[in-house]
């Protein structure tokens, strides 16, 4: 009996050396591996913290720079309006978008301090009696609040305590307040009898509502429209931390609109 020379493939017999079969040790190696593939690494759970992180510092920094920024009244010359310990949220669009520019990089948050800003999209103008926030003249790293009193072109002058615009008495006793009752003379101090000055085009003459302890345009000048930080417009906090500890905070002033 002869051999077929091409068997068919159903015919072709095993190979007669298929090695040996893979040991229990070699099939333990292989299947840790492929479920630790499967596994997220201890690298990737540390990465993915850091990139919500620095995805949140990054939204929270053009919330603040384009949106709206808090800040606190250190100070008593907006009483009666503003106490010291309020917390109060100033926003940036209610005059238009603004670009930052003249900006600083510095090491914390926010990582950039910015001293001037353009109005890109303008939605409004500063209006007279607007509580804004600003880039004190003198101290560009500090911010001032205050009330704006003459617009580009007005005159001001100061008589006796009284403040007048373009030749009319301004009404303002509704938001401000007089504590020291005697008069200085202007040669003395521009407290209480001041100018008459015309504000300048860009610029805004501002004041604080406690007239006799406010730090203001009648002692170092205008407020030009790129120092603007925005507008005052609500109370979120305040804190007296004085008296009884039911009084430390002044639950009637909380979500207070500023006018």
């Amino acid at each position: 009996m002869s051999i077929d020379p091409n068997p068919r493939p159903d015919e072709v017999p095993p190979s007669t050396n298929p090695g040996p079969p893979p040991s229990q040790s070699d099939q333990a190696t292989r299947e840790p591996r492929a479920s630790a593939a499967d596994q997220p690494t201890h690298k990737s759970i540390l990465r993915e913290y850091a990139e919500a992180i620095i995805i949140a510092m990054l939204l929270a920094f053009a919330i603040r720079v384009f949106v709206v920024q808090a800040f606190k009244i250190p100070s008593g010359s907006m009483i009666p309006t503003l106490l010291v310990g309020d917390h109060i949220l100033v926003s940036k669009l209610s005059y238009g978008l603004q670009w930052p520019k003249d900006c600083k990089f510095q090491p914390g948050f926010p990582p950039v301090t910015c001293y001037s800003s353009h109005t890109v999209i303008p939605f409004g103008s500063i209006q007279r009696g607007d509580i804004i926030v600003f880039r004190f003249p003198e101290d560009e790293d500090k911010d001032f609040i205050k009330r704006v009193i003459g617009l580009p072109g007005d005159t001001i002058q100061v008589r006796n305590k009284v403040v007048h615009i373009n030749g009319t008495p301004f009404d303002d006793h509704t938001f401000t307040q007089h504590t020291d009752p005697p008069i200085h003379d202007g040669h003395i101090s521009p407290r209480d009898n001041f100018g008459p000055v015309t504000v300048p085009e860009d610029a805004y003459f501002v004041m604080g509502d406690n007239r006799d302890h406010s730090l203001d345009s009648r002692f170092w000048g205008y407020v030009r429209t790129e120092k603007v930080r925005g507008k005052a417009f609500r109370i979120y906090w305040s804190w007296s931390g004085q008296g009884s500890w039911t009084e430390w905070v002044r639950w009637g002033r909380l979500g207070k609109a500023i006018q």
